[in-house]
């Protein structure tokens, strides 16, 4: 399976960092099986980061099996459900820290923000908040949440948008 990263420089060796805000599987290193969405992101990295900055996508490849793998914990969502949003709302708020090796699932970017937020605040119930969240395109991530788990990643290569 490829994989995409979008940033700011070359990452031929991935590493899982502190992040500096809570992020929807905690902290990792996050890729997606859309090139789209990789460019996108290595965009927004670029202009938060200035003028100076570059916006690069890094490739990568994995084996297919690696989510299907009995030897590490792989947490799949395979939809924007009940349990995906409680998963996003604990690792955004820091209230759970899960143990996952390996996760994947939908992507609840920025833009989608304001909804989380309401359903945060109590404004918007779990079924509405999910409905809101569906009229969006939503696109994947894959999270890989320790060393051993990330070097099956191999680096294939980067190109500059």
């Amino acid at each position: 399976m490829k994989l995409y990263h979008g940033s700011t420089h070359l990452v031929e060796s991935p590493e899982v960092l502190e992040a500096q805000r809570m992020l929807d599987f905690g902290k990792g290193f996050y890729t997606t099986t859309s090139k789209e969405q990789a460019e996108k992101w290595a965009l927004i990295k670029q202009k938060r980061e200035g003028d100076n900055s570059k916006a690069i996508v890094n490739v990568y490849e994995i084996d297919d099996s690696l989510l299907t793998n009995n030897n590490i914990t792989v947490k799949v969502f395979e939809d924007a459900n009940e349990e995906w949003l409680d998963f996003i709302v604990s690792n955004r708020t820091g209230s759970d820290i899960h143990n996952y090796d390996l996760v994947k699932g939908a992507v609840a970017n920025d833009t989608l923000y304001r909804t989380l937020s309401l359903y945060e605040a109590g404004v918007l119930s779990k079924t509405e908040t999910i409905l809101r969240l569906k009229v969006h395109v939503l696109f994947d991530q894959i999270s890989f949440h320790n060393y051993e788990v990330l070097q099956q990643l191999k680096y294939q290569e980067c190109y500059e948008l």
